[in-house]
């Protein structure tokens, strides 16, 4: 793999003493990565320090071999970039305000009226291009986000929570496209959600903690829950019970009944039945075992079994720390 991207032991030190991100290694090139961690992991720390918007507290962050760190200028170049906050002019149109950062990133103005037109038209916002921003939903303004890092057709891609507003409709266009500009750049898309990346992304990484607890293939990842994902029927009153016993990732009621879905290290109750893990369950079994506080989560069912509280060995492929280089 050609290396567009590097991150080298990584570490974002807050006031306070706070770690957003704690000795990172990434190894970046041409293809989608998909980085999933809950609210707090420190996916945005460490995407605004791949975008240059911060500098590490230590680490190095490579750009085709040079210190992007000291000498930024050729990623920003390079770059595209939606952040997590992203804010506009509420009185300008859409055109208006994209025209105005394509003037800022050193787009002639032909070919910026081009670009800003495809896009529009692309991201469903064409019929209302000449709206002031301030008039726009949330989901639309997201959409104006992502147009505008998309400007300069960056090498570099790095997208923080893309599909917040969107309806599922526009999170299925986002996906495509993000899917298409992977064939030919680095793209980095930020989630909690693991639908936004289980359909697009052949390299998904899983952070918790400020750390890469473990990456890999989604193949590889999903691998994370096999053995431990089962599924039952039972009656509404024994959820409460069964919670002390293993981690539910899902629940559907019925008039009488309740189907769970669970992890499990052991057979959590009588009657489950083993089912092939997605990568929402793998998701959960290497955030619990690879966490902010660095102890694993043990999801042992049956009786006497571990709560998904409890803290020792998850017999689960080790994860891979601080981030595998591939």
């Amino acid at each position: 793999m050609d290396t567009l991207l590097e991150l080298v032991d990584v570490t974002k030190r807050y006031r306070g003493g706070t770690v957003g991100v704690d000795s990172v290694d990434l190894r970046l090139g041409p293809g989608l990565l998909g980085l999933l961690g809950p609210n707090g992991a420190g996916k945005s720390s460490l995407l605004r320090i791949a975008a240059t918007v911060t500098r590490p507290t230590s680490g190095r962050l490579l750009f085709g071999g040079a210190d992007a760190v000291r000498h930024p200028d050729a990623l920003r170049r390079a770059l595209g970039y939606l952040p997590q906050d992203f804010g506009v002019y509420p009185h300008l149109s859409a055109v208006e305000f994209l025209a105005y950062l394509a003037a800022v990133k050193g787009v002639g103005a032909r070919a910026a009226r081009a670009r800003i037109g495809g896009l529009l038209e692309l991201l469903d916002l064409s019929g209302t291009a000449k709206r002031p921003l301030g008039s726009y939903s949330g989901g639309m303004l997201r959409r104006v986000g992502i147009a505008q890092a998309l400007l300069t057709d960056p090498l570099v891609l790095v997208v923080d929570e893309p599909s917040a507003g969107l309806d599922p409709e526009q999170r299925v266009v986002l996906r495509n496209l993000l899917s298409d500009l992977a064939a030919t750049r680095l793209v980095v898309l930020s989630t909690h959600i693991a639908s936004d990346v289980e359909s697009v992304a052949a390299d998904i990484a899983i952070m918790a903690g400020g750390r890469i607890v473990t990456r890999g293939t989604p193949e590889r990842v999903r691998a994370l829950a096999d053995g431990r994902t089962w599924e039952a029927t039972l009656a509404p009153e024994a959820v409460a019970e069964l919670r002390t016993r293993c981690l539910i990732s899902k629940m559907v009621r019925s008039a009488q009944a309740v189907t769970v879905r669970m992890l499990s290290d052991g057979t959590p109750i009588p009657g489950a039945v083993p089912v092939a893990p997605d990568l929402e369950d793998a998701y959960l079994v290497a955030v619990h075992a690879g966490g902010a506080g660095g102890g694993g989560s043990d999801f042992r069912g049956g009786p006497g079994g571990a709560g998904n509280t409890r803290t020792g060995s998850t017999g689960a492929p080790s994860p891979t720390a601080h981030g595998a280089r591939q």
